[in-house]
């Protein structure tokens, strides 16, 4: 217990890659990737994907090395983790972890949670009221039947509303009471980094990201992907809105606008999430950079002597 996994969490567009890779370089390690939107090789601009510069710094894993047209569960990404964090930390006593995807981190840090199987034909119905009467209605099921889980769950996104009520439907109990239960045991410790900012700081630079995302070629990147739209890895903040305004249900500036407004929203449950952890060091995106990688520093050397 020796070997040490830096976890770098926050909400989108705090500077988390950056922290990493300087994390990375100051210890002599690599990075894996917890962001879940920044695993398909088909979506760069809208997920924020590391430059080529930061890609060449340090050595990435799980960067764009799938399809959107491949299926790749959250499951499958803590048994690819597990397996190269063993290979990783057979030279290096330190690797970083960074995304703003909380499920995918803890799923690494602490196992996923175990769940009871219910009946197939329960999703089925939900898929089928997806159909009929749009996200709408499970958004509201589920603040009826789990009003924790609607507080930190991807509002928008169908195939995480549907998991959740298929378990409140199928055993009777809300899905959030079956999260948090004892967790897989792993060789390794865990130290979790919080980045924070003010919200407003948080909600400015998110809005210019869009914009700069937009000045980029998100429009073009999207429409190339229009054939590809009901997939569920398509069914995330960026290319849905795009989508609505390629079918005619909004203008492009509209269309904009709802993209700014449900980042802001995704930040707010990103920072919902990862505020249960309450063994998270959190630190000020403000601050200097020297100063947060030497409070990071004296963390890890506690955790290590622990």
């Amino acid at each position: 217990m020796n070997k040490v996994l830096i976890a770098i969490v926050g909400p989108t567009a705090i500077g988390k890659t950056k922290l990493a890779i300087s994390l990375a370089q100051k210890y002599a390690t690599e990075i894996i990737s917890a962001d879940s939107r920044q695993f398909f090789k088909e979506m760069s601009i809208g997920t924020a994907v590391p430059s080529l510069g930061e890609l060449n710094a340090v050595k990435h894993h799980f960067i764009q090395h799938k399809s959107v047209t491949e299926s790749y569960t959250v499951g499958d990404f803590e048994r690819e983790a597990i397996l190269l964090l063993d290979e990783l930390f057979q030279h290096h006593d330190v690797v970083i972890m960074v995304g703003g995807s909380g499920l995918y981190i803890d799923a690494v840090a602490k196992g996923l949670d175990e769940f009871p199987k219910v009946d197939v034909q329960i999703r089925d119905q939900l898929n089928l009221e997806l159909k009929e009467f749009g996200i709408t209605q499970l958004q509201n099921k589920l603040n009826t039947l789990d009003p924790t889980y609607y507080q930190t769950v991807d509002l928008n996104n169908p195939h995480r509303l549907i998991r959740a009520l298929e378990i409140c439907i199928g055993t009777g109990k809300p899905y959030s009471s079956f999260l948090s239960k004892p967790k897989k045991s792993r060789n390794f410790k865990t130290l979790t980094i919080g980045l924070y900012a003010d919200r407003q700081l948080i909600y400015d630079t998110i809005n210019q990201r869009v914009d700069m995302m937009m000045d980029e070629g998100l429009l073009e990147e999207v429409q190339a992907l229009s054939k590809y739209k009901d997939l569920n890895a398509l069914q995330t903040v960026g290319y849905k809105e795009l989508f609505a305004h390629f079918t005619g249900i909004w203008d492009l500036q509209t269309a904009i606008s709802e993209i700014k407004k449900n980042t802001r929203r995704f930040a707010k449950r990103q920072l919902t999430w990862f505020k249960r952890n309450a063994d998270t060091v959190w630190i000020d995106a403000q601050n200097k950079e020297e100063d947060n990688l030497d409070k990071i520093h004296l963390a890890f050397k506690k955790i290590k002597n622990e």
